[in-house]
């Protein structure tokens, strides 16, 4: 009688961990009187996990209308204050007026920037954005991303050195991948001394592409290695550079969500090499 009332019981159980499993568990499935203590804990548990991940799911939709609401809200007020301070720099009078217009200029451009910033990691943590790989070519991309530095660059004579055969595919989303590349290439041109070189290249391995991003900058010490791909870390050498940290950490992100990683190598006072590796 033992054995029959436990094997009831454990068919009860496993019934409930399927029906937890596969989201339609039901307490009114269940009669307490039929079951034991054990299994009365167990529809607890059940009961309290089911309105943890409801409510975790009510919570990441409204996340996900704020981050809308925010991007949507601030376009207006941001392009209002570009567009006055274009006009001020027309009329102004003097120099010195010339000089407040053109900073009121660099901090919307800013404001825009950590606003924007601010967006695309919150959409990424909430799922609002959709990193969907497919297989094409490299070289589009990193042409792509390139331009987009090649500016910065020429204003800090820095060169910039590009190896990438035409040929070569990966899955990646063409989107998202661009971004986190931009990231890292933005960041080698920011940290670098005027003059030098960044180098990017592309190497094939048997299950990844690479593409290497090297730097002759400042370096990264061994302590800051661990913390460089966090959230908003930012190391006490570059506060003075614009900027709130997490243009590593929503590279990582999106390479993780493609299958793919980023790697760091770095010495103090010798510049850095990040890698991005892309499946093949």
């Amino acid at each position: 009688m033992i054995q029959i009332g436990a094997g009831r019981t454990l068919r009860y159980l496993s019934d409930m961990l399927e029906s937890a499993i596969d989201g339609t568990f039901d307490e009114t499935r269940y009669d307490e009187s039929e079951l034991s203590r054990l299994e009365s804990r167990w529809k607890q548990y059940f009961y309290q996990s089911k309105l943890s991940v409801e409510q975790t799911e009510k919570e990441r939709e409204e996340l996900k209308s704020l981050v809308s609401d925010i991007s949507h809200q601030t376009k207006t007020p941001l392009s209002n204050i570009r567009l006055y301070s274009g006009l001020l720099m027309e009329q102004a009078g003097s120099e010195a007026e010339k000089e407040m217009a053109a900073q009121i200029e660099a901090q919307a451009e800013k404001l825009e920037f950590l606003i924007q910033a601010l967006v695309k990691m919150s959409r990424l943590q909430t799922q609002v954005i959709e990193v969907v790989p497919c297989r094409q070519q490299i070289a589009p991309m990193t042409d792509a991303a390139m331009e987009t530095v090649r500016e910065r660059a020429e204003k800090k004579h820095i060169r910039i050195t590009y190896e990438v055969p035409s040929e070569i595919c990966a899955l990646f989303d063409r989107k998202w991948t661009e971004e986190a590349l931009v990231n890292v290439m933005e960041n080698a041109v920011k940290y670098s001394p005027p003059g030098s070189t960044v180098d990017i290249r592309v190497k094939e391995y048997e299950f990844y592409v690479c593409i290497r991003v090297s730097d002759q900058g400042m370096g990264i010490s061994e302590e800051e290695k661990a913390q460089i791909f966090t959230r908003f870390y930012r190391s006490p050498r570059v506060q003075q550079e614009e900027g709130v940290g997490i243009g590593l950490y929503l590279a990582r992100e999106i390479l993780k969500r493609e299958n793919g990683y980023i790697k760091l190598e770095s010495k103090e006072g010798e510049g850095s090499c990040f890698m991005l590796y892309l499946r093949k």
